[in-house]
């Protein structure tokens, strides 16, 4: 599974990496996290508002910080 979060490095930007982490540690998930932070690699992929949260490509969550239970439902299932 490859998780993308999208943002320009701000709090929420931050909070919302911390969170997918730790959600994917606890459910033992083998995913290649990456944090794309350049305005136009946002841009180009829709997203207008950050964070944003990516899955395998698709964008998933938009505009806020996902919450733990929420990302733990759609890791569950995109696997």
């Amino acid at each position: 599974m490859k998780i993308e979060i999208l943002g320009t490095g701000c709090p929420k930007c931050r909070s919302t990496d911390k969170i997918v982490r730790q959600v994917v540690e606890e459910l033992g998930i083998t995913a290649d996290i990456q944090k794309i932070e350049e305005l136009d690699d946002i841009i180009n992929r829709g997203v207008m508002m950050t964070p944003a949260v990516a899955v395998d490509g698709e964008v998933k969550l938009v505009g806020r910080i996902p919450r733990p239970e929420e990302l733990k439902k759609l890791f569950a299932e995109m696997r």
